[in-house]
């Protein structure tokens, strides 16, 4: 299982994906609900429906689900995934063994979670890639026509 926000999707969302299917034999996606990209980290550019399906049409990817929204405990969705490996990419700022523990806390004994590299590249991140575009458009509208 992997999880994210997969907003703008970019090479490092796929190299990530990649990582995640070359743990396991099948891998399902969850994509963060709006509620939950806007509470924990932006409005959303596209809607989870719609990167849901972004991500659906990549072919390392097997299953896609969509997250709960925010007032649903976050592990609430490993019943439904029932996933034997989650995982975290390089820049996702979870803590592993605070997900390790909880996971056992909560009787999942038996997911493994595991982080994978990033890519090496500096547009691996959708902050990247706006600020890139921004910084571009920036130098392209300052110069004045002589």
């Amino acid at each position: 299982m992997a999880v994210g926000v997969f907003d703008l999707l970019h090479a490092g969302h796929l190299h990530y994906l990649e990582q995640a299917r070359e743990l396991g034999d099948h891998l399902t996606v969850v994509v963060a609900h709006d509620e939950t990209v806007r509470k924990r980290k932006h409005e959303p550019i596209t809607g989870h429906e719609l990167r849901g399906r972004m991500v659906a049409g990549l072919k390392t990817v097997d299953e896609v689900v969509i997250g709960n929204p925010p007032d649903v405990p976050i592990f609430d969705i490993l019943p439904v995934v029932k996933p034997d490996i989650i995982a975290l990419g390089y820049d996702q700022d979870h803590a592993e063994t605070a997900i390790k523990d909880a996971l056992i806390e909560r009787g999942f004994v038996d997911i493994k979670v595991t982080r994978v590299a990033g890519l090496s590249d500096d547009l691996d991140g959708t902050r990247k890639i706006i600020s890139r575009i921004i910084e571009m458009w920036n130098v392209e509208n300052s110069v004045e026509d002589v």
